[in-house]
Parts: structure tokens; sequence; C-alpha cells
């Protein structure tokens, strides 16, 4: 259901509101430019701050615009998993062919607990589940058996994990439990090269927010094994892929954008604040170096 190049949209905000607007012509850019599937509601996006109300509003939006050109994974994840149980539901109801769902943070459950919160989860409701783990943020980590046993126990709901724990090893681990169907997505742009090589299908990417063509030709190159193609738009990419984080991700992909676009600012919610100067200057250099000035 999903590979290559799958931005995790940032959330455009005006005057302390979402600029849906800006949210819509961000999904008809992007898939004008390439990209393969849409993930509404994710760290980019901002989740931790948006309101349930704009959570459930923006899977409604991406939907709707998407208008079925590529598939729309919606960021369902929370620590409480009756909260993740409630994003889930509105997001079958509107029309979203996936969810993301992210490991529970802050409680710190156990592989035991993991194990039953995803399991209670792909029992409740008929919406194909891509785990996400991302112990840098959560602290937990979803470890490889626990993948596994969860994609055995559930092989038609829990259909893929986007992995950012950065450990190589776990793509060639899961693939050789779960086979290849199981769809492997890398969750750090700076890594899908490799990611792809050891086995990925793709990229859950913030870059791509803005280099979606960049970012689908060289996903599109790497997966068909055109790998001097694939080395050389990594490259243009690289810095970019580093610059992005300089500062609190999203801030300095919304300023690239207000660079890019013009018509998406760089508003983001506290405890966030807009990317720095130094970061700024990070940011401008990429872009020149991408081509993108």
């Amino acid at each position: 259901m999903f590979s290559g190049s799958i931005p995790a949209l940032v959330t455009p905000f005006s005057g302390g509101t979402i600029d849906e607007d800006a949210f819509r012509r961000l999904v008809d850019w992007q898939i004008e430019n390439g990209s393969k599937a849409l993930v509404p509601c994710g760290t980019t996006g901002e989740a931790p701050t948006i309101t349930s109300e704009e959570q459930h509003r923006l899977f409604a939006i991406c939907v709707e615009q998407a208008a079925g050109r590529v598939p729309v994974m919606a960021g369902c994840g929370s620590n409480d998993t009756q909260t993740a149980l409630w994003h889930m539901k509105v997001a079958k109801d509107c029309g979203a062919d996936a969810a993301l769902l992210v490991a529970p943070y802050y409680n710190r459950p156990s592989q035991a607990g993991l194990v039953a919160h995803f399991g209670y989860l792909a029992e409740q409701v008929d919406l194909p589940i891509v785990l996400y783990n991302v112990p840098g943020r959560t602290v937990t980590d979803i470890k490889p058996e626990t993948t596994i046993e969860l994609a055995r126990r559930y092989p038609d709901r829990i259909i893929g994990i986007k992995d950012a724990s950065g450990d190589m090893t776990r793509i060639t681990a899961h693939r050789m439990a779960l086979g290849t169907g199981f769809e492997q997505i890398c969750g750090n742009d700076d890594m899908a090269l490799a990611y792809n090589a050891g086995g990925g299908v793709g990229c859950i990417s913030v870059t791509a927010n803005v280099a979606p063509k960049l970012c689908a030709d060289f996903q599109a190159a790497s997966l068909a094994g055109d790998m001097a193609t694939a080395h050389a738009l990594n490259e243009r990419l690289f810095p970019l892929h580093q610059a992005l984080f300089t500062d609190a991700s999203p801030a300095p992909v919304k300023y690239a954008l207000s660079r890019v676009l013009g018509w998406i600012g760089e508003e983001v919610r506290l405890p966030l604040v807009p990317a720095s100067a130094e970061s700024r200057r990070a940011v401008d250099a990429a872009l020149e170096h991408a081509g993108l000035l």
C-alpha cells in the first residue's frame, strides 16, 4: 500500500489557526510532484499541539483533497490507548487508508504493554496500521521481536513500520521473520538510501515537504536499483536533510517552505518557536545546493 516518497505534512498556521487553504494547496502540490502517499498529523504536523478537533479536520481535508489520487496514512498515535482508538475511528470514517501509530510516549510501557496497546487497537478498528518507532522522542523502543509478534498476530492489520530508531540491523531482522510483504519505511531522510538498500520500501519524509519532486525521483531511482542516480540525488538532498534539523522541527522546514513557496508561513505553535538565524542560514545554503532557490 505504501512505498516511495511519503511526506509527513506540515500543518500551516495563520494567526494561530490552521490555514486550510494552504493545507489543501500543499496536498495538491505534493501529489503533482510525485509523492506516493500523505501523512497528516505526524510529528512534522505538530500533532502534540493541535487539538483533537483540528486533527480530525485535517484528516478529513487531506482525504478529501487527495481524492483517491494517493493513499492517506493518518497520524493517530497517542500515549492513551482510548484516545488513539478515537482517532483511528475518526480516520476510518473520514476515508483514510491507514493509521500511523507512534509508540506511547512518557508513560513508557513495557514490550508486553506495547503488544497489548497495538493489539487492542488492531482488534477494535478495521484500519491498516503502520507502527511508528522513534525512541529518540518517545523513549520507548518497539523492539524487533515485538514488531514481529504483532505483525504475525495481526497480519491483515499491522502492515508495516516507520522506523526512526537508526538501527539498520532491524531491517534484516524484520525481513527474515516477516518477508517482503511487511512494509518497512524509513523515518530518517538522511538514512533513506541505506535503508532502501537493506530492504526498505520508502521514506516518511520531512524533506519531501519542500523538495517533493527530488525526493520522489530519489526514491524511484533507489527502489529501481539505479544507484548512480540515487547517489547523485541523495548528495543533492543531503545538506537539506541535515539543515532541516538544525532547530526543533518543523520550524526549519516551515521556514524552507516560506522561501520556496511563499504561501506557507513560518508560524509554529508554542513551545516551538521560529527557526533561529543560524538555522535559517543553514537552510538557505542547503536549498541553494539542492537547486531549490
